[in-house]
């Protein structure tokens, strides 16, 4: 069937391009818009005086005053005249004798005597040469008096020793060490104790009290102060 209209008369033919020259022309229309400046032409605020009111004003004359000059400082006092006295003393020269030698020169010293101090130091059991006589060690040889010193001590602690009957109900037991020091003397002193509880201390300050009087040691020998440490062990019967 043929259409009843013509194709070449259709206005919806060429739509598109009608669209995009609307656009165009829509766009150039809002720039000229945008960029369209006015000026106006009103000028009656403008004015062509110019304020010179300033150049009215009264300056002040100032004065110099002419004042004359500070005067000159005094000059400075005249050095006094200086008295030349001839000296009429015969001035004796000093002649400094050389202290060099010479090689055939004999030099004489003086003695000189150095007086050797004691010095009261505690020498420890282990390193002392001479130690001390316990009583019943005096016949002893000298290389088995150090064996019978030490059998000797242990012997009175075990002789003397007593368990504490406060220590037994508390159940205390342990180890103190005793120091103590024989004197130039003989006597013996405690120097220091260490107990885990004051029963066991007291017990063995009390035992330690009870060492005789010795024969001092020696160290080169002269009688010196001996220091020695031993352990007395306090243990209950399970």
């Amino acid at each position: 069937m043929e259409p009843k209209k013509n194709p070449s008369v259709d206005p919806r033919r060429n739509s598109m391009l009608y669209f995009q020259l609307g656009l165009a022309a829509i766009a150039i229309l809002s720039y000229v818009a945008i960029e369209l400046k006015t000026y106006e032409k009103d000028l009656s605020g403008l004015t062509s005086k110019v304020d010179d009111s300033f150049l009215d004003e009264d300056v002040p004359i100032t004065q110099v005053l002419n004042q004359p000059p500070p005067p000159p400082p005094p000059p400075p006092p005249a050095p006094e005249v200086l008295r030349v006295v001839e000296d009429k003393k015969d001035i004796k020269e000093v002649v400094i004798q050389s202290t060099e030698t010479s090689q055939k020169e004999i030099i004489k010293a003086a003695t000189v005597v150095v007086a050797e101090e004691e010095a009261d130091v505690d020498v420890p059991f282990a390193i002392i040469e001479d130690v001390p006589l316990f009583p019943g060690c005096e016949n002893v040889a000298k290389d088995k008096r150090r064996d019978c010193f030490q059998d000797k001590i242990q012997a009175h602690i075990r002789k003397n020793f007593q368990y504490p009957d406060s220590a037994i109900d508390a159940g205390h037991q342990g180890r103190v060490f005793v120091s103590f020091v024989i004197e130039k003397n003989g006597d013996v002193t405690i120097a220091n104790l260490r107990a885990p509880f004051p029963s066991l201390e007291k017990e063995a300050a009390r035992i330690m009290g009870k060492l005789p009087k010795m024969i001092p040691g020696k160290q080169r020998g002269k009688p010196v102060r001996m220091t020695m440490s031993i352990p007395i062990t306090f243990k209950l019967d399970q």
